[in-house]
């Protein structure tokens, strides 16, 4: 263990030392944390990420248990039916927390009444591209083209119900447009047919498209987030852009199951927000394309709650539904 990391624990555990009784024992076994996404997927990596540190901060196991299927709301329900003793944790995105309860017809959770929420871990944005055939230079002039020519112009996406997908019906709705879904499989196949040409816009995940970009196989037009993301900083937000408000950031976060004493949700907090917050992990999500963040618990609950209701409407005037 390097010196960095012996300290980092060393904080954490001194700070588990001075918590309430009931967390001054947690945890003396191992602690499953729930994933909705095979191994592999964007929240498996950072799932596996902060497990290994949890591990020797507690001395105990932190078991990443891979549940994937239904939209990553197998996990979810899982979560939501385990003790509420600290033993079960899940680390979910902005798909199963507040998309999902829309999407789906039988959700046998809520986002926010089933969950103690612990920390939200970190955001990244998405980018709006563009085939280099297409006339617009940024969002502008693409929002100016799309009103000169409505229906005919058509966006690819990782398929229904996905936040790129979502994401450019909320910017459809914010810029009164008319433009054509066309959904894939995934995201490598739309950004193949989009390189193609075959589609002409897209709203991609900075990790993927980064390459394009910089090889001028794809054009920028505005990133998603509310700040211009760092690995594009001359590329200009959407809501800077003219779609004043427009925000779409993908996020990740840790949650307990609701009733878990608040001794722990605060222990665990202090805990995965050291861990979050140290520089080797806020290296390692930079490489991925994520920022580190780390709340409170209250702030992190409130996030939620506000990404519930403001995907809710999206997902109702978009007509979006799945199965």
């Amino acid at each position: 263990m390097t010196l960095t990391a012996r300290a980092l624990v060393a904080g954490v555990v001194f700070s588990a030392c001075t918590a309430g009784a009931s967390a001054q024992s947690y945890p003396n076994r191992p602690v499953r944390i729930l994933v909705p996404f095979p191994a592999g997927a964007g929240v498996d990596i950072v799932a596996r990420m902060i497990g290994q540190p949890l591990t020797e901060v507690w001395s105990q196991a932190a078991v990443v248990d891979n549940r994937p299927g239904a939209g990553g709301t197998i996990a979810c329900e899982l979560a939501a039916k385990a003790a509420p003793d600290g033993y079960t944790l899940l680390l979910g995105n902005i798909s199963t927390f507040a998309m999902a309860p829309s999407l789906y017809k039988k959700v046998n959770y809520d986002p926010v009444r089933s969950f103690a929420p612990v920390t939200l871990i970190n955001t990244s944005a998405n980018v709006l591209v563009a085939h280099p055939a297409v006339p617009a230079t940024n969002t502008q002039a693409l929002i100016a083209l799309a009103k000169a020519k409505p229906g005919q112009i058509n966006y690819a996406s990782a398929g229904s119900g996905t936040s790129p997908h979502l994401a450019a019906e909320l910017f459809k709705t914010m810029a009164g447009v008319n433009l054509v879904h066309v959904p894939y499989k995934g995201s490598p196949q739309a950004l193949t047919d989009l390189l193609g040409g075959q589609t002409q816009i897209m709203f991609a995940s900075l990790v993927s498209a980064l390459p394009h970009i910089r090889q001028a196989r794809l054009r920028a037009l505005g990133v998603t987030s509310l700040k211009r993301a760092a690995a594009l900083p001359e590329v200009p937000t959407i809501s800077e852009s003219g779609l004043r408000g427009y925000d779409v950031a993908v996020w990740m976060g840790v949650v307990a199951p609701a009733g878990t004493p608040p001794a722990i949700v605060m222990q665990l907090n202090r805990q995965v927000a050291a861990i979050v917050q140290s520089p080797d992990i806020r290296e390692r999500l930079a490489v991925q394309g994520l920022e580190a963040v780390a709340d409170s618990p209250a702030e992190f609950g409130a996030y939620i709650a506000s990404e519930v209701g403001k995907w809710a409407a999206v997902i109702r005037q978009a007509g979006v539904v799945a199965d």
